[in-house]
């Protein structure tokens, strides 16, 4: 069965239904698959699976202190095979391409989606083409390579490596995992993230900050929550927080402008390259995603480069978690709308860690210093006040 990358009659983001009340029972399948039977895969397809969804959930006390809040949980997304929340869309995407019998999956990724696409491709045994912009993190389109994927940079941003990708798709009759709205089977996966927060905190949290390109984790989570409100499993709607880079914020902007459709981003000036996306050529993905935040009575916020890149930091030194500046943002969204009073101190607020920052560290050579010794060691550590205090030998 294939879908339309966009709807004939209003040219809206294409998704699938809402899986029917009462929801189908859980199977004893590992991970994301143990919801099967609400999403478009089956057990039979299920030998692709390496392990994504059933991601754990973490408290964050010095996070939260940061942030002004007395309950702030994590989502440890960037813990799936491929170091990001995509690989929920991908299963599903491949299960897809493999019941089709398809010749090649192709993609176009910001990084993530690459790394995911590729690695998945490999498992299926299908060809993989990726087309990622050409100021992509070197580290993330490595990833792609490593795996065996035909990596392709395109010139200018990532509006660009959509149009191509989805050219390709047409031409030659490849599976597109582009994981904006382009595939409403794949995108159908990225519920399982909803399930699994209701299950894993006994209901709906009072937010749930989601870092935002085009927005499907936004469908996701909230088309979970929808189905299990319907039947009778939560009593209400988590609110969503919508995170955005300033140099590139669609969303974030008509949310401002109180508008009710998106405008493509003209000049992308950001290198929080998770996020991303201007939407040109496609802004209904956007409209869409604002809709839903605003149904859920949430918010959006934009984050600058520095203030993500403070909030990478934060996480790595203070709570041993290294992760994407594009997931990191998330935090300093949270810290900026408590400041504002949208957000209460004694809220639960759940931030969804999508990104691994493994991928994005710099490959410059290492600066750390050379020593000859202990000797040459201990008076180099001598001089870190953190350390020195402990040092009585």
């Amino acid at each position: 069965m294939r879908f339309p990358d966009y709807c004939g009659h209003c040219g809206g983001a294409v998704v699938l239904p809402p899986t029917a009340h009462p929801l189908p029972d859980t199977t004893s399948l590992p991970g994301m698959w143990r919801y099967a039977g609400r999403l478009p895969i089956t057990a039979d397809t299920s030998w692709l699976s390496m392990g994504e969804g059933g991601s754990p959930v973490v408290p964050a006390a010095d996070a939260a202190a940061w942030c002004g809040v007395e309950h702030l949980v994590f989502k440890l997304d960037h813990l799936n095979p491929s170091g990001s929340f995509k690989d929920r869309a991908t299963a599903v995407g491949m299960a897809q391409a493999v019941r089709q019998r398809a010749s090649a999956v192709v993609c176009a990724s910001s990084g993530n989606a690459a790394g995911s696409t590729a690695a998945y491709a490999a498992r299926a045994g299908l060809p993989a083409v990726v087309l990622m912009p050409e100021a992509v993190p070197p580290g993330k389109a490595a990833v792609a390579r490593a795996h065996g994927a035909t990596v392709l940079r395109v010139r200018g941003d990532y509006s660009n490596a959509f149009r191509a990708a989805r050219e390709l798709a047409g031409r030659f009759g490849w599976i597109n995992l582009t994981t904006t709205f382009v595939n409403p089977v794949a995108v159908a996966g990225l519920k399982s993230a909803g399930y699994e927060l209701a299950s894993q905190l006994a209901g709906a949290p009072d937010w749930i900050v989601v870092p935002v390109g085009a927005g499907p984790l936004v469908h996701g989570i909230v088309t979970a929550y929808r189905e299990l409100r319907d039947s009778g499993e939560v009593v209400a709607l988590p609110r969503i927080l919508g995170v955005q880079a300033e140099g590139c914020a669609p969303v974030a902007e008509a949310f401002a402008r109180e508008a009710a459709e998106v405008t493509p981003w003209q000049n992308v000036r950001t290198r929080i390259s998770a996020i991303s996306d201007p939407l040109r050529g496609y802004p209904s993905d956007g409209t869409y995603t604002l809709r839903l935040v605003r149904e859920t009575d949430g918010a959006m916020a934009t984050v600058s480069d520095a203030d993500a890149g403070e909030a990478v930091n934060q996480l790595a030194h203070r709570e041993g978690l290294l992760i994407e500046s594009g997931a990191a943002a998330g935090l300093v969204a949270v810290r900026a709308l408590r400041g504002q009073g949208t957000i209460r101190p004694d809220q639960t607020v759940v931030c969804m860690l999508t990104g691994n920052g493994v991928k994005t560290l710099s490959t410059e050579a290492e600066s750390s210093p050379v020593v000859t010794d202990a000797d040459e060691a201990a008076g180099r550590l001598r001089a870190d006040t953190a350390l020195a205090e402990g040092m009585t030998a």
